[in-house]
């Protein structure tokens, strides 16, 4: 992690609100459900001026509970939990924040008459258990819920404002944007927004990124920069109070747009992407602004490198034919790998990824042929070819036109890569699409 200590001082504390989450339910604990709300509140609470310090997740113990709240609320001004407000009797939110703030539960009209409103569309009735979910701390206001039945609530205990969300991710979505940013937007004057920006990377291990930006961003005061590696590359965050530009600023860009540009400029052709955007879309998006037909031949990918394509809308316009040439025989009757370059060189080798990228595109309606061959473990490796070891093969020889034919070529590369089985088909499939990137980037195809 890369951060600008100075950033924990005076000017960012004043500019925001400490907000913390607590994920309430068993089966987080237990592996059977992720955390996935947490993602989306901390991204919403830093729009309206609220920095997530601390994330914690509790089973469906009503003391535990209680500990947390009791712990957040001494360190935090917003309190967020998701969770523990169903009908059942595990669901127990509602009894802690009862319980450590002193306000027994109260069964509130309003909650009844709006479950009543959204079972009665469904064509349902109130159940006895479903009764529960009108009890809410007394002095709290309820939260309408208008996609589920159990309501929410929010208080004000010991200066800090206390939420109550459903668990159910979309739920807990459309309250929070409904009902609790506008109220915690009315208590942000004098505050500023948290302005966060992402960039992508590939190709540098995550100490490198780290030594790049370290002696940079160590003099800054004003943008908080974290690392998180991961199978895809090193994401880079900035987080900073993101404030209107002043006068002088006026169409020179905002501080935060200059710390990303000096990020970009120090890590330079390893960045590929910013926000949410993703390898895939990044690739699709240049090939479909100039016209490219691509056909990939995967191996130890498994279609992988196919699936990512064509999760992205459009995609027809830039894919032509993904195969999945897993055996040494489909890769010489559908790819027209010779059967003596295998038996000389092995199925993972450069030059039989060579030869996929060429049979690929010369099958297709392509000009770009893209392949993969590895070892994807955990068995199958040797001591000359462990695993981890991929080739990879783009042949662009096909592409015609004044435009392009500086792009003509064909070229291979070995890479070790490291980790699961997954991860190493991760990073093959994310190798792949970046070396066709840079591939357009070199011969300016892309911009």
């Amino acid at each position: 992690m890369v951060a600008s200590a100075a950033v924990v001082g005076k000017r960012w504390g004043n500019l925001v609100r400490r907000g913390e989450i607590i994920a309430v339910g068993s089966e987080m604990l237990l592996g059977g459900r992720p955390d996935t709300n947490s993602l989306f509140l901390t991204e919403r609470l830093a729009s309206v001026g609220v920095e997530v310090r601390f994330k914690a997740v509790v089973g469906d113990e009503e003391n535990d509970i209680a500990a947390a709240i009791r712990t957040a609320s001494r360190r935090a001004e917003v309190v967020v939990l998701t969770g523990g407000l169903g009908p059942t009797r595990d669901d127990c939110t509602r009894q802690a924040v009862a319980h450590v703030t002193g306000r027994p539960l109260r069964r509130r009209t309003e909650a009844l008459e709006g479950m009543r409103r959204r079972l009665a569309a469904w064509g349902r009735t109130p159940t006895g258990a479903q009764l529960r979910q009108v009890l809410i701390p007394s002095g709290a206001e309820v939260l309408a819920n208008p996609v589920g039945s159990a309501p929410g609530f929010c208080l004000m205990w010991k200066g800090c404002l206390i939420v109550a969300l459903p668990g159910v991710p979309a739920e807990a979505e459309h309250m929070f944007a409904g009902s609790v940013a506008p109220r915690l937007a009315i208590g942000s004057a004098g505050q500023e927004r948290i302005e966060r920006r992402v960039l992508h990377t590939f190709g540098l291990p995550e100490s490198d990124v780290d030594v790049r930006l370290k002696g940079m961003v160590r003099a800054w005061k004003d943008v908080r920069v974290g690392l998180l590696a991961s199978p895809l590359g090193v994401t880079v965050t900035l987080t900073g109070c993101g404030g209107r530009p002043t006068a002088g600023e006026q169409g020179k860009g905002g501080a935060m747009d200059r710390r990303v540009q000096a990020v970009r400029k120090r890590l330079g052709e390893y960045v590929y992407a910013e926000g949410t955007e993703t390898m895939e879309e990044v690739v699709g998006r240049h090939l479909a602004a100039r016209r490219l037909m691509l056909a990939v031949a995967e191996s130890c990918t498994g279609g992988l490198i196919g699936h990512r394509l064509t999760q992205v809308p459009g995609s027809s316009t830039y894919l032509d034919r993904v195969a999945v040439c897993y055996s040494d025989r489909a890769k010489i009757e559908l790819l027209g790998v010779p059967e003596d370059l295998i038996r000389r060189h092995g199925a993972v080798s450069a030059e039989v990824a060579a030869a996929m990228a060429s049979g690929i595109r010369m099958r297709s309606a392509a000009g770009v042929g893209l392949s993969v061959t590895g070892i994807a473990g955990p068995r199958g490796g040797t001591a000359q070819k462990p695993v981890g070891l991929v080739y990879i093969g783009l042949d662009t020889e096909g592409i015609a036109g004044a435009e392009t034919k500086k792009g003509s070529e064909r070229v291979t590369r070995e890479f070790r890569f490291h980790g699961d089985r997954q991860a190493i088909k991760l990073r093959a499939s994310q190798a792949a699409l970046e070396m066709l990137r840079q591939w357009l980037v070199k011969t300016g195809l892309l911009g």
